[in-house]
């Protein structure tokens, strides 16, 4: 019950900007309204009774005051919080209801001395100050509503209680003023329809602003995070590849073999990296295009995991981790494509030598679970951060993505790798604890003999393609 009170009371109410926008139009018309107050009140003075205009008029400017004091109070704040909007909210609701009752008691004092008659300056003042809600009070709907209601009740009461006192027949113009007055009512109200409808528009076309310019944001950022990942990665091993060169051109070392082919070795290694870089690139590239071809056949599992390893031993050894091999199915066979699976594996199994940090091994495991074939890949190593999914599979993203980061690579590998599993239909996953290593599992559906009709070796796998899919 207090749920659905607090979400009447706040209703329509979106951001800030709302807020700031209805005191804003409350400071700008505030000398109009003081004109419109102090006409009425005058010429209620003159040609009624004195004493009651000047109440009124003064009901009226005291809830004027309150509502300048609020509004300025507001906007002194840039930044305002849930709390702060809901209670500067309320304040504004209930600074309105009093505004609108006193200026209901105004046309309604009026109305009582005139007596059962036509209501002319009572129901214009009425009317002007429900199209003046209608056209600036669109920013608060509740407040808009409040308003509405409290003026058109009286709009209402007033010949309805002419009517009940005097019960004219239907040709008289006490009749006329009611069915005058309904008129008048519904245009109000339409008036106020169409101004919260163009105002909400303007809401939705703000987010949908404020959506792209986080979107350009994001990619700016991303950009941002390629070119100074890109450049880490090809600042060092282009400059050992041209230092290697320029140390051979000189002639420095062609009497000394041994040393000549440890530099040919190094600059080989570094032309390597260079090589795997501008793949991974390309990689990306026909992934977001939905150009990648795969190759898909029944192959066995345990023998892309032993190619795998096989691609991987050298790095391990020089790192001094061993790789654990579990007891391998050799007859679990899977629909894929055994460079791009082989190429997921290395990613994969790559980072967990890379980041065993000294730990010593990793440990391998290939089953059956239903109907689906599981890899999982497991090091004892730093682990990683909980909440990091995004940056594990994110494009150009690493963990550490400081420059002086412990762990060289580009950020694309383990992005790729994910979106080559999900072209096969398989997943990629994983689960960790800081400081007690990493268990990866990249799972693949278990090769049926029946092949997707049509089938043609080539997949469209943009990423957002297969998100939609």
């Amino acid at each position: 019950m207090l749920v659905r009170l607090y979400r009447l009371l706040f209703f329509g109410v979106r951001s800030e900007k709302q807020l700031k926008d209805f005191v804003q139009g409350t400071i700008a018309l505030f000398w109009q309204r003081q004109f419109m107050y102090i006409s009425a009140g005058l010429l209620a003075g003159y040609y009624y009774e004195p004493r009651t205009a000047l109440t009124s008029v003064a009901l009226c400017e005291i809830t004027e005051l309150v509502d300048v004091f609020i509004s300025r109070r507001l906007l002194q704040r840039d930044r305002i919080s849930r709390r702060k909007m809901q209670e500067f909210y309320f304040l504004l609701l209930a600074s309105s209801i009093l505004s609108a009752m006193a200026v209901a008691y105004f046309a309604a004092s009026i109305a009582r001395m005139e007596g059962a008659s036509i209501h002319f300056a009572p129901m214009f003042f009425l009317f002007a100050a429900g199209l003046f809600a209608a056209v600036n009070n669109h920013q608060l709907p509740l407040v808009l509503y409040v308003r509405l209601v409290i003026y058109g009740a009286v709009f209402l009461s007033i010949p309805i209680r002419d009517l009940l006192e005097v019960r004219p027949s239907f040709d008289s113009e006490l009749w006329m003023q009611f069915l005058t007055i309904i008129f008048v009512l519904y245009f109000v109200v339409d008036c106020s329809r169409i101004f919260l409808k163009l105002y909400q528009k303007n809401l939705d076309q703000l987010d949908d602003l404020r959506s792209e310019r986080d979107r350009a944001q994001a990619a700016y950022e991303v950009k941002s995070q390629f070119v100074s990942t890109v450049s880490h990665e090809l600042r060092t091993p282009l400059t050992s590849v041209l230092g290697t060169l320029e140390m051979l051109q000189s002639g420095a070392f062609d009497r000394d073999e041994e040393r000549r082919n440890k530099l040919v070795t190094l600059a080989h290694k570094n032309g390597k990296r260079l090589s795997n870089l501008i793949n991974d690139i390309l990689d990306v590239q026909k992934l977001e295009s939905g150009q990648m071809r795969f190759d898909l056949q029944p192959i066995r599992y345990a023998d892309c995991l032993t190619d795998a390893v096989d691609a991987v031993s050298g790095m391990a050894d020089t790192r001094n981790v061993k790789i654990n091999l579990g007891q391998l199915d050799h007859t679990l066979t899977v629909n894929a494509d055994h460079n791009r699976i082989v190429q997921v594996i290395t990613n994969v199994l790559s980072n967990a030598v890379k980041f065993s940090n000294g730990a010593g091994q990793v440990d391998i495991d290939l089953s059956i679970v239903g109907t689906t074939a599981r890899l999982i890949i497991r090091d004892y190593g730093i682990g990683i951060p909980e909440n990091a999914q995004n940056t594990v599979f994110g494009r150009f993203l690493q963990v550490d993505s400081s420059d002086h980061r412990q762990f060289e690579g580009t950020g694309l590998g383990m992005s790729i790798s994910h979106d080559i599993m999900q072209a096969h239909g398989g997943k990629m996953h994983y689960e960790s604890e800081i400081g007690k290593g990493t268990s990866f599992f990249i799972e693949l559906p278990m090769f049926e003999e029946t092949s997707p009709d049509g089938y043609d070796g080539v997949f469209n796998n943009a990423p957002e393609k297969q998100a939609k899919a």
